[in-house]
């Protein structure tokens, strides 16, 4: 399930004043910072930001512990060919695993292997000092 394309329904036809701008560029400042400290942490731990990602939406899901190919792509918001290749290059460093659905057989469901756990603990725990620090300057914004 797709979201909507924000671009087809602006939120409103009332004119932005300058406090709508700062407070859109705080957050475009906050999220690429946040972003950019995830990619040296990725990188420290010999992975890339694409396939951190992909371990943790594998993961994140609320209702199981491993995701379908489309689940996976609409996460990334990638091309499903470019998820498939982006499973293949985890697949070929033992951090992940295809198997085939257990109640429909034409879903691919991608699991994580041991090394997939570990490489994904380690790395999330590393960005919860960013994250938390994120999160509550977002919280004081709102409040």
């Amino acid at each position: 399930m797709s979201s909507p394309d924000p671009l087809s329904n602006p939120s409103s036809a009332a004119s932005l004043d300058k406090a709508d701008y700062v407070r859109l560029s705080h957050f475009r400042h906050r999220l690429r910072r946040f972003l950019r400290v995830s990619e040296r942490i990725c990188q420290g731990q010999g992975l890339t930001p694409l396939q951190y990602q992909l371990l943790l939406h594998v993961r994140g899901d609320p209702d199981r512990d491993w995701a379908s190919i489309g689940e996976l792509a609409e996460r990334l918001q990638a091309q499903h060919h470019g998820t498939v290749a982006l499973i293949d290059r985890c697949e070929k460093l033992g951090l992940v695993e295809r198997r085939p659905g257990r109640q429909d057989r034409r879903v691919v469901e991608i699991h994580l292997l041991p090394a997939g756990e570990e490489k994904l603990e380690r790395i999330a725990r590393l960005h919860q000092d960013e994250l938390h620090q994120l999160l509550r300057e977002f919280a004081e914004a709102e409040g």
